[in-house]
């Protein structure tokens, strides 16, 4: 810098690369290309000749160039020691100067902080910057002074002095005021040029920058420091990153051994690696490029922070934590801005993470998380710091502090974590306060699938094209299969779509990873097993099971042997029964005590009525962990299935009694068999109905306590709702009392309320018996279409229609409904449905004792309604079925069984009955065969009568079509006639036409020989030529008058139309030689148009 500010009393530069000094006895020459490292001698040569400041100051510039700062520094003592010895020393203010640069450029190798803690890059006895720069100031201050006292204040060493100490201590303003101070004393000042532009760079000046720079490479293209790296840096800053990136290769190009260009240029290299769109071996290029020119940029100048910053992230993806430290405490010693200074204390602290030592970690996240806001990895490390030290709520906080800041809310990868904490369950939180939280992770993860266009977004519509591409770091967390399974477990039981959605993308991503999880797929059959699909199930359950056969053996056989359960189950929905028992074999051969294996057994022996075989296995199972309360409501179940309800009885009590007071399902099992018991006791002994009523009673209580335990349970609201639809606390129908007056009322309230609760179990319960309840509840109620509906339900969406006590509901809704509204088809389906239900029971002598009764009924009311109302078909296929019903009921009353679930008497009655109503048959069948009859011979009669008017109309039809047609052929002849007689007419005044020429042509030729001369013949031809005339004149006349006109013609003679003016003859001869002229060139075929005067003579000669 000195170079650009002598002062204006000083010699100029020295020609060549010498510098020479005068003694008192000769001048000696210094070559400044051969300096000697120690500039002791030099320094007692200026000594001695007491050389002005401007010689310390060239000779210390030479030594601060060559790279000797120690020398240069060591001059400048000297020389500011022999301006205070010396009161005659000129230039003194010139060495402070230069003092103030020499510590300026310390100041750019020192480190801007010291870190007391560091382990690997120790600085303790280093000089920090800003103490550089404090003496630079002073030195600059004393100089001032020794400028202003040598009357020399204000020159341009000074104004750039000022402004580089300015530009360093981030006074934008005050450094351009002393740049543009400068420049507006030398326009051309490259060190003013220069840093102008940094500070138009630094304010986002992008343009002006950029021309300032290109305006120092024009005055001085060997400029140091190089502008093409400012231009680049502008060029970069404005998008335009290929000519960015020229300027720089072209910068090292001119200076290879300069860092800046190689570090921009390694840095754009490993950018460039990252780009997906290039081949594998491009981006290895790249990668190892930029490496290679980060390193040699670092080699160049160890102390900058931005390439100790780059080859700090590689050493860590490399595992050499030791050098990675190093690098990282050089970054945060040397940082000159807030992003940099926070990355190094990021990396500094990822590593002191990966080594374990959490309390480092957590102070150099604080420390990070201290730089520019949003600093999403400082919090995302602060929030794991503090999950490792096990305090959640701390870590919640941080991560929901983060994302509450501008731009912090965009990053996917704090949402997903803090969604991950807020669902996790902690302890000390209520369960209200726990479905808050799991409320608000959904909500939080519904943001992350909005962000990253996952498949669970509930939200999804086609982007078709216009969404923003994922960055790398949002692509990681989608491909995250841990954050899948996360969104599949916060909508369990609750969101089954969204479950399978999420465990289809988890499945697809461990798939491509090349790690398939056999849990996941385990996970994803089971949804679709519970959706019904078994088969999808199955296939599924197969595959997790390949998958789990590749793992290693010690972790396979757990998995495996919960997947093979599984399938199990899936053969067994199936109906494959066969397969089903072999792998629950298979499964208790690894496992002997898998009691849930055994239990399955247990009810697949039970269906198929094998219960003593089924009963040894349960109490096997019972046996090996008797206090499992998952094995001891299966045994209830069986019991109760079994029809053995009083050791249900003794079972459930004993449950409640020696295990569990409090086990929901033993609840529901004791209110459910007690109230059976009440409900099926007949003892109507007034000890009897006081036993009923305490039972009704017990089981109320029973629900009720499994209710408050668990106010969702819907099997014990389930129960309170029987007990109200059939009014088993009141009288029960008239069984426990008398009936009251508003019987029929109460009952219909007590339904609907029963409705209400069953409505809103339905959406709790999954299962047939809600809708059969329902169906009980509408039956009460009168309301048989909407009863039909709900066991219809039942039948075909859970049971298959298999299910035998549905059927009989359905047979009764019927049956009911056929009554009431008189209907055979109606009797028809019900006896349909009771049929089924034998056919699925053929041992149950009560459904066949109703199939008999609805075979009776259903004669019975055809016999009663009148012909008009029934077919002579079903009144027939009637009495057929009650002749059946007569042999079923014969068969029921002769049954000499000990327990019958019918009385014989009254089917013994019904066959009497049955006997006197075949007998009147015969009498029903004739009237009804008349009275068809009858109808039949008026429907022919009706029939007949409609097809004599349909004829009737088709014959007046066809009579107006031949109308028509006769019309239409006297027109069309009508017309053909008038057509011939308009051509005869045109070929009559054609042959007229020609006729008529030719005798005027004779008669001009008689007048020709009176005339004399040639006028004669012009006069007798323009009289010839005057018709012409006056046809034209009047076809140019308009419409309206035409008709007019012609009769006029018709009426006239040639006299009259010679007899006109002469003057108009005039004119019409001058028309009628141009024409007659036309008609001698023009084809014959002009003459067909006759004008109205030839028409006139034509009428004359025909008349």
């Amino acid at each position: 810098m000195s170079t650009n500010g002598y002062h204006a009393e000083s010699p100029p530069p020295t020609t060549g690369r010498s510098l020479e000094v005068e003694l008192s006895s000769e001048v000696i020459s210094i070559e400044l290309d051969n300096l000697d490292p120690n500039p002791q001698d030099m320094i007692d040569l200026l000594r001695e000749g007491r050389c002005k400041g401007w010689v310390w100051t060239t000779l210390a510039a030479e030594y601060w160039r060559k790279g000797y700062l120690d020398g240069a520094q060591k001059i400048g003592e000297m020389a500011r020691e022999s301006s205070q010895n010396d009161s005659q020393f000129i230039g003194a203010h010139l060495v402070f100067a230069l003092l103030a640069n020499l510590q300026i450029a310390r100041a750019y190798k020192a480190p801007k902080l010291i870190l007391q803690s560091a382990r690997q890059d120790i600085l303790h006895t280093e000089k920090p910057r800003e103490d550089h720069y404090t003496d630079a100031t002073s030195l600059f201050n004393l100089g001032e002074r020794k400028a202003a006292d040598a009357g020399d204040a204000g020159n341009i060493l000074s104004l750039l002095t000022r402004g580089i100490l300015q530009l360093n201590k981030r006074d934008m303003d005050e450094a351009r005021r002393s740049f543009d101070a400068v420049l507006s004393l030398k326009p051309t000042n490259l060190v003013a040029l220069l840093g102008k532009a940094k500070i138009l760079y630094a304010t986002r000046q992008y343009p002006q920058a950029l021309k300032l720079f290109q305006r120092v490479l024009q005055l001085n293209p060997q400029c140091l420091p190089d502008p093409r790296i400012g231009i680049g840096l502008c060029l970069w800053a404005m998008g335009q990153k290929e000519k960015a990136k020229a300027a720089w290769q072209r910068s090292l190009e001119v200076n290879p051994s300069e860092w800046p260009s190689q570090l921009l240029l390694g840095i754009e290299a490993l950018n460039s690696s990252k780009n997906e769109n290039q081949s594998e071996e491009e981006r290895l290029n790249q990668f190892l490029l930029g490496t290679r020119l980060v390193e040699r940029a670092f080699k160049a100048n160890q102390t900058n922070a931005a390439a100790a910053n780059v080859l700090c992230e590689l050493t860590i993806q490399k595992g050499q934590y030791k050098r990675a430290e190093k690098l990282a405490e050089r970054v945060i010693q040397f940082a000159d801005t807030k992003m940099l200074l926070s990355e190094g204390y990021i990396r500094a602290a990822r590593i002191a993470h990966a080594e374990g030592s959490t309390a480092d970690a957590m102070k150099y996240y604080t420390k990070a998380k201290e730089g520019p806001p949003p600093n999403v990895v400082a919090s995302v490390g602060i929030a794991q710091m503090q999950l490792k030290n096990d305090e959640i709520p701390a870590a919640i906080h941080t991560l929901d502090t983060l994302l509450q800041q501008p731009g912090g809310e965009r990053s996917a990868e704090a949402t997903a974590m803090l969604a991950s904490l807020r669902a996790y369950p902690r302890p000390g939180v209520s369960s209200a306060d726990q479905a808050q939280e799991k409320q608000r992770a959904r909500e939080l993860l519904d943001r992350v699938c909005r962000m990253l266009h996952l498949p669970e977004d509930s939200h999804a519509q086609a982007a078709n094209g216009t969404s923003v591409p994922l960055t790398r770091s949002q692509r990681k967390v989608a491909q995250d299969v841990d954050l899948h399974i996360e969104i599949a477990k916060l909508w369990r039981g609750e969101n089954s779509d969204r479950m399978e959605r999420a465990y289809q993308e988890a499945a697809r991503l461990s798939e491509a990873g090349g790690k398939a999880d056999p849990r996941i797929v385990n996970n994803l059959a089971a949804l679709k097993h519970l959706e019904g699909d078994a088969s999808q199930a199955r296939l599924l359950y197969e595959k997790a099971i390949t998958h789990a056969s590749t793992l290693d053996p010690t972790v396979a056989e757990g998995m495996s042997t919960s997947i093979l359960y599984n399938l199990a189950r899936a053969y067994e929905d199936q109906g494959e029964d066969v397969m089903a028992k072999e792998a629950y074999e298979k499964l208790l051969n690894r496992h002997p005590e898998y009691v849930d294996a055994k239990l399955r057994q247990a009810r697949m022996l039970a269906d198929q009525n094998r219960k003593d075989e089924a009963h040894e296995l349960v109490k096997q199972a019972l046996v090996s962990q008797k206090s499992d309360l998952n094995i001891r409501a299966f045994y209830t179940h069986f019991l109760i299935q079994s029809g053995t309800p009083k050791l249900a009885k003794d079972f459930v009590f004993s449950t409640l009694k020696d295990h569990d007071k409090h086990d929901i399902y033993a609840l529901c099992a004791a209110g459910w068999i007690q109230y059976h018991q009440a409900r099926e006791s007949r003892d109507s002994s007034p000890t009897g109905v006081q036993e009923r009523k305490r039972g009704f009673q017990r089981s109320a209580e029973f629900y009720e306590k499994a209710l408050h335990l668990d106010p969702m349970c819907a099997v014990a609201a389930q129960g309170l709702a029987i007990v109200t639809a059939e009014d088993a606390l009141g009288n029960l129908g008239g069984s426990l009392g008398p009936i009251g007056p508003d019987e029929a009322q109460k009952r219909i309230k007590d339904a609907r309320d029963a409705l209400d609760i069953f409505a809103k179990v339905r959406e709790s319960i999954n299962d047939g018996s809600v809708y059969a309840n329902m169906g009980h509840c509408y039956y009460g109620r009168d309301e048989f279409d909407r009863a039909i509906e709900s066991y219809e339900t039942a039948s075909r969406r859970f049971y298959n229609n298999q299910d035998v006590p549905v059927l009989l509901y359905l047979c009764r809704s019927w049956y009911a409904k056929a009554n009431k509204d008189q209907s055979f088809s109606a009797m028809t389906t019900s006896l349909q449905y009771a049929q089924r239900a034998y056919h699925l029971h053929p041992w149950d002598k009560a459904i066949l004792y109703n199939i008999a009764m609805i075979q009776q009924k259903a004669a019975e009311m055809l016999l009663s309604v009148p012909p008009a109302k029934r077919s002579l078909k079903d009144l027939e296929r009637a009495i057929e079925q009650a002749g059946h019903a007569q042999k079923l009921f014969a068969s029921l009353a002769a049954d000499e069984s000990p327990m019958t679930p019918y009385s014989r008497e009254i089917a013994d009655q019904r066959r009497k009955y049955g006997d006197s109503m075949l007998r009147r048959c015969d009498e029903h069948l004739a009237a009804q065969r008349q009275w068809e009859a009858e109808a039949q011979a008026k429907l022919e009669t009706a029939r007949q009568r409609r097809q004599e008017e349909k004829e009737r109309q088709e014959a007046a039809e066809r009579e107006r079509q031949e109308q028509l047609r006769v019309q239409a052929e006297k027109l069309a002849e009508e017309r053909r006639r008038a057509r011939e007689q308009a051509l005869e007419w045109t070929r009559d005044m054609r042959v007229e036409s020609d006729e008529e020429r030719e005798r005027r042509s004779r008669k001009a030729q008689t007048r020709k020989p009176r005339g004399g001369d040639g006028s004669a013949d012009e006069g007798d031809r323009d009289r010839e030529r005057e018709p012409k005339k006056k046809r034209r004149g009047k076809l140019k006349r308009g419409a309206e008058e035409r008709n007019d006109e012609e009769d006029d013609a018709l009426f006239s003679d040639n006299e009259e139309a010679e007899g006109k003016p002469a003057k108009k003859r005039a004119k019409k001869r001058a028309v009628a030689d141009d024409e007659e002229e036309g008609e001698v060139s023009a084809p014959p075929r002009k003459k067909q148009i006759k004008s109205k005067e030839y028409i006139s003579d034509s009428d004359e000669e025909m008349s």
